[in-house]
This record gives C-alpha cells, structure tokens and sequence, in this order.
C-alpha cells in the first residue's frame, strides 16, 4: 500500500511547482472544463501536460491529489480564520491563491474531499504539526476555555475543554500553595496533559489514515472494474470477428460462383485490366455501444453496383486481417500520388507550403510544421508568423522562408501577394488566441479559399473553427486535425449537447457531415478520419510516446500530401476518391511511423525532432519500398 501511496502522490511538491500548478489549474477553461461535462481525469490530464511543457515532470493523478490536499488545507485554514480570528492561517501556505480562484466557484463541500481518497501530500501533516506548535506557543486565550473542533472527516463535532495559560506558557498550577521545586518538577510534563487533552494531532492522523484507505479501495475498484471491462470487449471483439469470417465466407462463395456462370473467355482476348486497390466503406464500431442512427448506404458509397470496375474505390474486406489489408490499400492510394523526381523539374513544381502561425509564446511549432513539410517532399515553405517570433524561428533552420507579418497593420495584403505562388496552406500552429491573429487568419482562409488551396487548420486554428465554424465550413479541400480536447469542444459548439463517448467513429461522422461533409482527423490511440460518409481508421503502430509537436509534424506532411492528392485528383489518378481523405491517411501513416523509428533508437528520450529526423526513412518505407 505504501508502494501504490508513493506512485500516486509522486515526490514532495517544491513550493515553485506548486504556485506553477495553482496558476495552471486556476485558469478559465481549466475552471470551465472542472464545471463542465468533461471527465475530470481528461482536465488534469491536459493540466499535467501544461505542468510538463513547463519543466515539470507529473501525472494527472498526482495532480489531483495535490489539489485535493490543497483545497483540504485551504478549507482548515478558511475555518479556523473564521472561528478563531486567523490562527490557523499557517496551516495553508497558499491561502491567498487558493482564496482568489475558489472565490468565484461554488461552496466546498467537506465530504467531496474524501471522495477520491488519497488524503494529502506528506508535507501537510508537517504544516498542521507546525501550525500547531506555534500557535501554542502564543496561547493567547484564557486559562480554561470550551473550543469547539470540527474536521470533515469526523461526522459529528468534538467540544474538548483545554486548559491553556496566559503568559507565553502552557499551564498554571491550580494550587498555589505548592512549592516552588514541585513547580519545577511538573512543568516538563504539562506539555503532555495539554496535547492530551486537544486531540488535533490525533484527528488529522485518523483522516489522513482514512483518506488513504478510501483512495486504495477506489483503486482497488477500478482496477476490478476495468479488468471486467476488458474481458467484455475481447468477448464483443469476438463475436464481431466470427461474423466477419462468417461474411467473408459468404462473400467468397458469391464470387467463386461468378466465373462459373460467365462465359469462358476467348485465349486470344486481352487480360482484363487489374481493379486498382480498394478501401472500405464504413468501419464496425470497436467502441462500446452502438450509433442510435442507423447509416443507410447511399448510391455515392455503394461499392457494389454503382462502382466503375476500372476505378480505385473503396470495397469492405471481410475476415481475419481485414484491417491491414485495408491500410495496405489506401498506402498504395498515396503511393499513386508521390510525384517522380526527375531532372526536368524546376524549383517549387512540387509544392510551396505556407504555414499561419508563430508568435512570441511559441515558436517551436511552425518550424515542426514547415520543416516537415520540406521533409516530405515540397521544394519551399513559408512561414508567416509575427515580427518579434521571425528571429527566433529564421534561427531554427536557414532553410525556412519568414515573413514577419502576421501583427503588422496591413498582414492580409502582405500575406495575400504570396498565395497565388503557395500550394497548399497550414493554419494554427503557434498561432496563440490573440483576437487580432486570429482575425488575420480569418481573412486569410477566406482568400485561400477563393483560390481554392488546400488548407489544413491544426492547434490555434481549430480555436478560431470553434468560434466561427462558418469560416471552413463546406470547404471540400479543408482539412481539420483536432486532438480529443479540441474535438469535443468543437463538437458540442456546433451540436449543443454532449458528445457521445461510446461511439466515437459514429460522433466524427456526424462532426463532418456538420461541418459540411470536411475531412476530419481524430487524432488518438487509432486515428480516426471521415469525410461525412465513411469512417477510416489509421492503425499504424506507433509508441507510447506522446512529446509535444507531433501534431505540428502532422499537419505539416499533410499539406504536402494534400496538395499532392488534389493535383493528382484533377489529373484523373484518383477517381471516385476523396483526395483530402488519402492525404490525410498518408500523413497519419508517416507520423506513427516516424514515432514508432523513433522509439526504437531513443526510447523515453524521444522528442519530436528526433522524429523529424525519421522522416525520410519512414516515407521511403511506406509509399516508395
């Protein structure tokens, strides 16, 4: 039990790391987040990685516990300011932090902070042993007093009489006829007879004991609960897998019975032309429960009758294995769109990418997104970002083409002279919230569209979307890249109500058939992309891993590969499929295996750049191999 306190409560807290922790909690949207609908597992979890980004390495759960012992000494400490003029103030160090962000929340109740167990940090134990020491060596109060203590994790109120003295020591002998050497004798053990009888220590030692027992039997549950939830879903896996088998046995009898009743064609004809590679229409849901609507097949996605047989379209695979067989199929989709090199090419033919962001804050985030994108394969990026981040990035890599507009007064007519010469155009990362940037990028959508350039919209970005979805919405060459955080704020911005979480591939469909049916890109454990009416799932294997900025590597490769995809959509090579959904299946692919070649040379220490640096081998691997 001490082993599973340890893991869960992490090392002792710096008082740096935790103003750092109270400053990130006590934000607006992680408050709104708390009071909201969300689960608070996925709050701390986004505020421990906002800890990480900072230099401090701690998990979601120590987190909350800190909090929840923060909150349990700002609640002692409110009381005894109250009851007894201030004298417990020292118990919470961060008092006035606590007091400026619980101000505005609703009244604690005592018992919710029992409710996950795991009663405070080991530091809080000490505090209260110091706050009450020096609080008795004060002993301002009368020598016989009734003090009334009361303590969330005692159910009734304790009236316990102290005895207490008046001069800075802690007792006055009550016969004053004893002599002064009995006086000496007896005074070492008044102390003892004064703590005996205020039973503070005691009652914090029982809560903390409590607390820790209620938080291993919470754990002890869940653990029973998850291990049976993982037993139902390999059953329901299961089952769906034999009905597949059982299909796929079907569908192979209809097919074996098809050349029988055909004529047998003629040996001087032809070979028939090869069907070219073909996709599945609509995944089984993997996630507990079903879609409430039913999807009924429409004459554009039935693969069966309504199908050119010359044309790549996307065909279900039925039986073991399907699964890869169906990333396989839509690799070699975007291995169609890979341009040769050739020597009769010039400079910027295979793509000029312009990438939307970079401020003051952050500056790591277009660099991963345009230096990738020059990975993959376009001869130029740009990066606009604001004046006093160009500096800072230029420095990053001579091989990056700044433009310090993106703050200036005129930045749309400045960034309006580049985009009849750009590809394809990246918005959102390192954008930040500022009301001006985001108008600018506003604007600009807005003139990319018009020319009808591939845009993918990532991190900030997806910000502005949410604010004014109208801004993307029925682009057909729009590409939104939302992590889970960033998906369910969208979702429910433009449903109004919550998301369902048992049925995350039926919630990114109806997303993209919201948002006019746009290419959307889950990002997760399997990614998830649909385009209104099919949902993919990307598979790759990558790792545990999870560093900041391979989002941006992401949506940086995929308006390389978009700009691909739509060329080769109007050249004729992609027929009856969506372009912006192979790009971003290609882009997904080549991340996860960056990140996967990653690992295996770095491990733990793996970083994005380390990943950028996987770049080449990975793509050569997948669409070149």
């Amino acid at each position: 039990m001490f082993g599973q306190s340890t893991a869960t409560r992490g090392s002792l807290w710096s008082d740096v790391e935790t103003r750092t922790l109270l400053n990130i909690w006590g934000e607006q949207d992680i408050q709104a987040a708390l009071d909201g609908s969300f689960r608070n597992s996925f709050v701390y979890r986004d505020v421990s990685r906002r800890l990480g980004a900072m230099g401090f390495d701690r998990t979601p759960e120590q987190c909350r516990v800190r909090v929840k012992s923060l909150k349990r000494q700002y609640l002692l400490a409110k009381e005894g300011n109250l009851r007894n003029n201030g004298q417990y103030h020292k118990i919470c160090k961060f008092y006035d932090i606590m007091e400026r962000i619980l101000s505005n929340r609703p009244a604690l109740d005592p018992r919710e902070l029992m409710d996950g167990g795991a009663g405070g940090e080991e530091e809080d134990g000490e505090d209260v042993k110091e706050a009450f020491s020096e609080n008795a060596e004060e002993c301002p109060y009368p020598a016989v007093a009734e003090v009334k203590v009361e303590y969330p994790a005692v159910p009734s109120p304790v009236p316990v009489k102290v005895t207490v003295g008046n001069n800075g020591t802690c007792g006055r002998p009550l016969n004053s006829n004893l002599s002064a050497s009995n006086l000496s004798t007896k005074t070492p053990k008044r102390p003892r007879k004064r703590r005996a009888e205020f039973p503070m220590e005691k009652l914090m030692q029982q809560f903390l004991e409590q607390s820790t027992q209620a938080e291993d039997n919470f754990y002890r549950m869940e653990e029973q609960r998850l291990q049976a939830e993982d037993r139902r879903r390999e059953a329901e896996h299961a089952r769906e897998l034999q009905m597949l088998q059982m299909l796929g046995q079907m569908f192979a009898s209809i097919s074996s019975a098809r050349p029988s009743s055909a004529a047998p064609p003629s040996k001087s004809a032809p070979p028939a032309p090869t069907r070219a590679p073909v996709i599945s229409t609509t995944f089984p849901s993997h996630t507990r429960g079903q879609s409430s609507h039913p999807r009924h097949p429409s004459p554009q996605t039935d693969c069966v009758s309504n199908t050119d047989p010359h044309s790549p379209v996307f065909e279900r695979y039925y039986g073991l294995g399907s699964y890869r067989g169906m990333d396989d199929d839509i690799v070699s989709l975007v291995k169609s769109i890979v341009p040769p090199l050739t020597s009769k090419k010039h400079k910027g033919q295979d793509g000029r990418i312009g990438i939307i962001g970079g401020c003051q804050d952050y500056t790591g985030a277009p660099y991963f997104a345009a230096i990738s994108a020059l990975k993959v394969g376009a001869d130029l990026s740009h990066v606009f970002c604001t004046k006093d981040a160009a500096t800072v990035i230029k420095s990053y890599s001579p091989e990056l083409i700044v433009h310090p507009v993106l703050d200036s007064p005129n930045a749309v007519e400045e960034i309006e002279k580049w985009l009849p010469r750009l590809h394809g155009l990246v918005v959102g990362p390192g954008l930040g919230r500022e009301d001006l940037l985001l108008k600018t990028a506003e604007e600009v959508i807005e003139k990319s569209k018009a020319r009808g350039i591939p845009i993918v919209i990532d991190a900030d970005g997806l910000w502005l979307v949410t604010q004014q979805p109208s801004v993307i919405q029925g682009y057909q060459k729009g590409i939104l890249t939302p992590n889970f955080m960033e998906f369910t704020r969208l979702y429910e911005a433009l449903h109004h109500e919550p998301m369902d979480r048992s049925d995350y591939q039926g919630s990114v469909q109806q997303l993209s058939v919201a948002m006019g049916n746009l290419t959307l890109v889950l990002k997760g454990e399997q990614d998830l992309i649909s385009d209104g009416s099919k949902v993919y799932s990307c598979s790759v294997e990558g790792s545990g891993r999870r560093c900041g900025g391979q989002g941006d590597l992401l949506s940086g490769s995929m308006g390389v590969l978009a700009h691909w995809a739509h060329t080769a959509f109007t050249a004729g090579i992609l027929n009856s499929v969506n372009p912006s959904v192979v790009a971003a299946f290609g882009a997904c692919s080549l991340t996860r295996q960056c990140n996967s070649q990653a690992f295996q040379r770095h491990g733990r220490s793996t970083t994005t750049s380390d990943m950028i640096q996987e770049i080449g081998p990975a793509f050569k691997m997948l669409f070149e191999s």
